[in-house]
């Protein structure tokens, strides 16, 4: 792949992002629109987190598989299928009759997005590996995959305060096609590295199950009881099919994940910290939304517009400082610091009060968060995919993608918990609604600001990079020195 034109990589990196932006945005978009959802489509309370988690469960679920299937069949081929699954799932999901189409359309969405986010990651490495250039593409990806979140809740409250929405679904169907046939022009043709043997069937279908009935289990704990004997039944089963997995792929000839990958420091140290963070940030989102709507009561399209702050520092950083902060200083002091300022946006959130002020109370984390987030995943990104080699690099991106995930649905689901158990409590001692919603939230934001903050203290103290060099090894030109052009 390296020997295409510095355009030709730079076109296929806009599009790779463009695609997995699609797939990153719905995971938050729907959040704004839930209400309006409920209401057209008469789903019942406890029906209506379906619509999420329909996409979290399969999402989750094929992370793994799909990033095998990329080194097996082909990145580029994975990518174009599972577009075109994402943007025939979102035709459904936009013209949904009924709320159970709606369920089953998000479903199939999150089909067709493992499968792009998947090998996308693996296919920017490929891409790029000079070094300075890799850090910038890299920063470029990393605002997709953390800023896709603050996007997916702006665009989620401007579609549905101005049209209806119906469309936070149908927006995805241009983009798809332009990615589809963008993809099939720039992206550079599969170098699939010949192997012995098939997929590991067993394997496969053990982890998917394993991740599937997790993810179910975390998002359902809320309302069913994380003490209850579905939840920890649901949990124990996950476990169990997990281990099986580990059992099954250390004696398999051809396993679906060699479990060599997991000991490579850098790797399994990433993951530790994609769970923490991806855990703080999910919630983060999800929280602040709410936070402006049930607390501040800010209509669908202010709650969309109040995130544009997050959005425009979070790009700036992700795409104009953190590539210059890891070619000067490494991995390491970018992510600590980068965690660090996220730990203070969430502890800053944790103290806002019931008649807070946008410029006062809301804004400071706003700008803290998309500097912290701009800043910190690239170096995440870049130190899990630095050791793996290159015909492992889609499994490598799926295992990523499956930490962030899991992280994520496992951080929401507890961080929901502890407020609404707190919101219960206040409720029960006498306090107001919206003070003890204002109350539930605090100590979420504060939870999340500890995670955060153990995500920086895990990635500075165990991770062990690789020095960030030129692109000549026999050339060892100090990494502060390489300035690459971006295109």
């Amino acid at each position: 792949m390296t020997d295409l034109t510095t355009r030709s990589r730079w076109l296929a990196l806009y599009v790779l992002c463009l695609g997995d932006l699609m797939i990153v945005l719905d995971s938050s978009i729907v959040n704004v629109a839930l209400p309006s959802i409920q209401s057209d489509l008469g789903f019942s309370q406890s029906a209506l987190a379906w619509v999420v988690n329909a996409y979290l469960l399969t999402f989750g679920g094929f992370l793994l598989l799909s990033g095998r299937l990329g080194d097996l069949l082909g990145s580029k081929r994975v990518f174009q299928g599972g577009v075109v699954s994402f943007t025939v799932a979102s035709v459904a999901c936009g013209l949904a009759p009924t709320s159970e189409l709606l369920v089953l359309g998000r479903a199939v969405q999150g089909l067709g997005g493992a499968a792009v986010s998947a090998v996308a990651l693996s296919l920017i490495m490929g891409l790029f590996s000079e070094a300075g250039e890799r850090a910038k593409a890299m920063g470029f990806f990393g605002f997709v995959m953390s800023g896709g979140g603050a996007v997916g809740v702006l665009l989620g409250g401007v579609l549905t305060g101005l049209f209806s929405w119906h469309w936070i679904f149908l927006v995805n169907v241009p983009v798809g096609i332009a990615v589809w046939f963008a993809a099939r022009r720039v992206l550079p043709d599969d170098e699939v590295v010949p192997q012995e043997g098939r997929l590991d069937i067993s394997g496969a279908a053990l982890v998917t199950v394993a991740l599937m009935v997790s993810v179910y289990a975390i998002v359902g704990g809320n309302e069913a009881g994380w003490t209850s004997a579905r939840t920890l039944l649901l949990l124990g089963l996950g476990v169990l099919l997990l281990a099986g997995f580990v059992a099954r792929e250390a004696t398999a000839s051809n396993p679906l994940v060699p479990l060599r990958l997991f000991g490579l420091r850098n790797v399994s140290v990433s993951q530790v910290v994609g769970v923490l963070w991806a855990g703080a940030m999910f919630a983060w989102f999800f929280l602040a939304a709410l936070y402006l709507q049930q607390v501040l009561g800010y209509e669908a399209l202010e709650v969309g517009l109040a995130f544009i702050p997050t959005s425009v520092v979070m790009a700036f950083c992700s795409l104009r400082v953190s590539d210059r902060l890891v070619m000067r200083f490494g991995i390491r002091p970018p992510l600590v610091v980068g965690l660090t300022l996220a730990a203070t946006s969430l502890a800053l959130f944790s103290q806002a009060p019931v008649g807070g002020r946008f410029v006062t109370d809301v804004l400071p984390s706003m700008v803290l968060l998309g500097a912290g987030a701009g800043i910190a995943f690239n170096p995440v990104l870049l130190a899990a995919m630095g050791d793996v080699e290159p015909h492992e690099s889609g499994l490598a991106s799926g295992v990523v993608n499956t930490s962030f995930m899991m992280g994520g649905a496992l951080g929401l689901a507890v961080l929901v918990s502890i407020s609404s158990a707190r919101t219960e409590s206040l409720l029960t001692g006498g306090a107001s609604e919206v003070a003890a919603l204002n109350g539930g939230y605090q100590v979420a934001f504060g939870v999340g600001a500890g995670c955060a903050l153990l995500a920086a203290v895990v990635g500075g103290v165990f991770l062990r990079p690789k020095p960030m060099m030129g692109g000549d090894p026999h050339d060892p030109t100090p990494a502060d020195e390489v300035v690459p052009a971006c295109p």
